[in-house]
């Protein structure tokens, strides 16, 4: 199957957005790991931040990930004319 221009723009900008959700993704859960001693010097919402991220706040950024790459891609779909129909 020949890929016309269109598919090629569709694929790059899915590959674009994914690298940066994943490099994200890639932060929040071994970069902040990381630094967790430093991060535990700063309080948020009474306990140590380090301690927030890996309980709640990390959760947090999951969801919101998943969350705006769906609505990215079902905003995309639309726009190139691939999405499912309304149910």
């Amino acid at each position: 199957m020949q890929l016309t221009e269109k598919h090629k723009e569709y694929w790059h900008r899915n590959l674009k957005i994914t690298a940066l959700l994943l490099a994200i993704w890639f932060i929040v859960t071994f970069v902040f790991s990381f630094y967790a001693r430093e991060l535990n010097e700063i309080t948020f919402i009474g306990f140590p931040l380090g301690f927030y991220f890996g309980a709640q706040g990390s959760l947090i950024i999951y969801v919101a990930i998943i969350w705006f790459y769906a609505r990215y891609m079902n905003n995309m779909d639309k726009e190139y004319g691939v999405h499912e129909g309304e149910e």
